[in-house]
């Protein structure tokens, strides 16, 4: 199942908590003030929003949000509209609902519209997920048109001075059916059925990528099937929050390609990892490795290359160099690994929740190389960081991930571990 799009704001979490830290000084404001500030009497939660990317820019907004909670002071359901302002697209809102009826199932709903170009509605169904019965199930139901992308060529080495931006634009569903022949061990049917049109970029400081890649397979409009199968060992002690415990996955699969360029039939094979080592009551060591590999066929469309750059872990595609903007290298076969020290250094309540602080140093690794005998981990890039997270257990993690890779610093917002 795709993981939570990028625009669903970490600072959802953590500015809930920074407005719990400053309840106290509403008492020297005036009545009707403190009561829309503080978080124990307000209708809502006015959550200022400050996104930073490397591909899209600051985008400042809004985020009245609602939370609702059980009768364990649990978030079950999160409303959060907003309104923003983007410097590259306009003004825009988005719409929000995240619903965590169990433990064992989970959806959401997100749909946003700026003035300018981009535009989305995106529904993720989950259910089965505690493995507990013979099937689980996941779908996804996707529209999303974005001007951010950005494309600097093929290779471990692609230059910064090449880069260009498109204009990326996909509709697609996505469904993953699980049989659980135990608790631990599960086989699973991926099949996503997607349309992709590449489109020329709008973004004025930069070359749209037909300029420069003039003949890259994959510009213009295609169409792609993808059908994958994965096994799976799964002994972490919480799927949202783990803090002991792996998962591991081998997978292989087939994707059909047609578009106006080519047709094509490729394959791809691979492995991902992660590990969670309790070290005290506060303090987690989380591990992650992903190993992509695509054989056979060389007629691939770029954006179904194996690719790293940007915050979130994808199983079987795109992987985290938290130093760089999403795609930021890309060839047939890919390498990453992540480590992180999760350390929870503060504990808070706000509206009828428990809320935790965690920081989190990290260290991102990666490359994209050609050869599939190459060694996987002979010219990495590095990236050094510092995450802040916010954790509304058991189903809520909001982060702020900064990261330092060899073109400078990087900043990601989001919903949910990288990893």
């Amino acid at each position: 199942m795709r993981q939570v799009p990028a625009a669903w704001r970490g600072a959802l979490v953590l500015g809930i908590a920074g407005l719990v830290r400053g309840g106290a000084a509403c008492a020297a404001l005036p009545p009707a003030l403190a009561r829309w500030l503080n978080p124990d009497t307000a209708p809502f939660i006015p959550v200022p929003e400050i996104d930073v990317d490397p591909n899209s820019g600051t985008t400042l907004g809004l985020i009245p949000t609602w939370l609702v909670t059980n009768s364990k002071a649990q978030i079950t359901k999160i409303i959060a509209p907003d309104v923003i302002h983007n410097p590259f697209f306009g003004w825009g809102v988005h719409g929000r609902i995240f619903a965590y009826p169990s433990k064992n199932t989970q959806w959401s709903v997100v749909a946003s519209v700026e003035q300018r170009v981009e535009s989305q509605f995106d529904y993720e169904f989950q259910t089965g997920l505690l493995r507990d019965s013979r099937w689980s199930f996941d779908a996804s139901v996707v529209y999303d048109r974005n001007g951010t992308p950005r494309f600097y060529g093929i290779g471990n080495n692609s230059p910064i001075i090449d880069e260009t931006n498109y204009t990326k634009q996909q509709k697609y569903i996505e469904t993953t059916l699980g049989w659980n022949f135990t608790q631990v061990w599960q086989l699973a049917w991926t099949m996503r059925v997607r349309e992709v049109a590449i489109q020329p970029g709008t973004l004025a400081k930069f070359a749209s990528i037909q300029t420069r890649f003039a003949g890259l397979l994959g510009i213009g409009a295609n169409h792609e099937i993808l059908n994958r199968i994965e096994i799976s060992r799964d002994t972490r002690n919480d799927l949202t929050i783990p803090t002991r415990g792996g998962a591991y996955v081998l997978f292989g699969g087939v994707a059909a390609s047609h578009g106006a360029v080519n047709d094509s039939l490729y394959s791809v094979v691979g492995f991902d990892g992660r590990q969670f080592w309790p070290l005290n009551r506060r303090t987690t060591l989380a591990a992650h490795v992903a190993l992509r590999y695509m054989p056979g066929e060389e007629n691939v469309p770029f954006w179904s290359l194996s690719s790293i750059g940007g915050d979130r872990s994808v199983l079987g595609e795109e992987q985290p160099l938290r130093g760089y903007g999403a795609g930021r290298f890309y060839g047939r076969n890919s390498f990453s690994a992540s480590v992180e020290y999760r350390r929870r250094v503060l504990s808070l309540n706000a509206m009828a929740t428990h809320i935790e602080i965690e920081l989190t140093p990290f260290i991102d690794l990666g490359e994209v190389f050609a050869n599939p005998r190459t060694l996987p981990f002979t010219h990495l890039h590095h990236v050094f960081g510092l995450g802040f997270r916010g954790i509304a257990p058991p189903f809520v993690v909001g982060y702020v991930d900064v990261g330092v890779g060899s073109e400078g610093p990087a900043v990601f917002t989001g919903i949910n571990y990288p990893f």
